[in-house]
């Protein structure tokens, strides 16, 4: 009668680390909120008396889902600073090693006969659930398994089409693919008029705010529709290259960007470049999500914000790989920071080599320790930062902080463990 339970700061917080602690999706969150004695422990709604609350699933999607970015930064930095102040000796200097991978988001691989597909299924879906809300009329949507049917198998053929080969390919290509445009205008055709009918009788019923949601939803799967039909025209039949700010890639998730790094198998990977910045500790002091950023661009605003928050001379080396090379950007950060580790990506001349086989590149072997940033990765990686499920891009940053927090509560656990330990060693030997 009263509505869901609310959840204390506290109970968010920890069950959102769990989440990503575990890589646990949300009915196994559910689970260990209501049954795992120690979590309700940690929470502090388990006692000796009993069961003191209960949360449902969707009170805890609801509520984990209003954590914001910069206050999962602001107790990130607090756990941070927890754990350097049980590893770090007086005055010693922070060794940042920085790298990028890319976080993927929950997308499938992008053609552009399933895109068009995905827009008239998601539209027909749309335009269902306007007839089931009472603001548009069953009658011209009889047939509404018929278009889907329709679409799906003409999707299919153009697809099968499309990447097959054989005699004349492109001319048989063309002709699958002028149906299927014929079969997808006819469509967004009858959308149209829908969305006019729609728009007349909540303006009539004075019902605009109820339904503006879902009718937001239709114009949007509908633009979409048009656009793909545009661009499949213009691709197949016209052999136009479609611009790279023109694509998308995803319906569903329109912030997702196309990347493969530069590696010798040139994987695509669907989402976004993260920059990972951690310490000779094993502790993510920093982490970035890209929006259409060369790692090139990346190294002076890390800088920045590495010697705003630690101040000026606390940092003795940062150490970067080849895809971070400029030498305007290398120059400017030696001036603050003592040892820069940047190789030049390509042919280097006698002053570079010279400058990479001495004793900050060389000796002291800090290009070699710069590997390390690749094993913070497999572990953030393992905290569930291997393929985001949240929907849009405010929540893919939300949950890349949570993997980034939970990762370093692990670490800072990892470090407590390790001094209890020796404590105990210590013991021992004395006694």
């Amino acid at each position: 009668k009263t509505g869901r339970y609310g959840m204390d700061l506290w109970h968010i917080l920890v069950l959102s680390v769990v989440r990503l602690g575990l890589d646990a999706d949300y009915d196994r969150l559910e689970d260990f909120a209501n049954h795992h004695k120690l979590i309700r422990q940690i929470l502090g709604v388990e006692t000796a008396f009993g069961e003191v609350k209960v949360f449902s699933m969707q009170s805890i999607k609801d509520n984990i889902s209003l954590l914001d970015e910069e206050t999962l930064r602001q107790i990130n930095e607090v756990v941070i600073s927890s754990g350097h102040q049980l590893v770090k000796k007086k005055d010693e200097g922070l060794r940042i090693k920085v790298d990028t991978y890319v976080l993927e988001s929950n997308v499938h691989f992008p053609t552009d006969m399933n895109l068009l597909w995905d827009a008239g299924r998601k539209s027909l879906d749309m335009i269902e659930g306007a007839i089931e809300e009472g603001i548009l009329e069953w009658k011209g949507w009889r047939k509404g398994n018929y278009w889907r049917r329709e679409l799906k198998t003409l999707m299919r053929i153009s697809a099968k089409a499309s990447s097959g080969g054989g005699k004349n390919k492109e001319a048989l290509e063309k002709e699958h693919v002028r149906s299927y445009l014929e079969l997808s205008r006819s469509l967004s055709g009858k959308i149209g008029a829908s969305l006019l009918a729609i728009y007349e009788r909540v303006l009539t019923t004075n019902q605009v705010e109820m339904h503006a949601k879902k009718i937001e939803a239709l114009e949007y799967f509908h633009g979409m529709l048009n656009k793909q039909i545009d661009l499949v025209e213009r691709r197949v039949i016209r052999g136009e290259t479609i611009p790279a700010e023109e694509k998308i890639h995803s319906l569903f998730e329109p912030h997702t960007e196309w990347l493969y790094k530069g590696k010798s198998n040139k994987r695509v990977e669907l989402g976004h470049s993260i920059l990972v910045t951690s310490d000779q500790w094993g502790f993510i002091v920093d982490h970035l999500v890209g929006e259409k950023q060369a790692d090139v661009s990346l190294s002076i605003p890390l800088a920045e914000r590495l010697l705003n928050r630690y101040g000026e001379g606390t940092i003795k080396s940062i150490s970067f790989d080849k895809g971070f090379y400029k030498k305007e950007n290398k120059e400017l950060l030696s001036l603050y920071i003592p040892a820069v580790i940047m190789p030049k990506k390509g042919k280097k001349n006698k002053a570079e080599q010279e400058e990479e086989s001495g004793k900050t590149f060389k000796n002291k072997k800090l290009r070699h320790k710069h590997s390390a940033v690749e094993s913070d990765i497999n572990r953030l990686e393992h905290h569930g930062l291997d393929r985001c499920p949240d929907k849009g891009l405010k929540a893919f940053k939300r949950y890349c902080a949570l993997g980034v927090l939970a990762a370093n509560l692990h670490k800072l656990g990892n470090v407590l463990q390790e001094k209890a330990r020796q404590q105990c060693e210590k013991s021992q030997k004395a006694a």
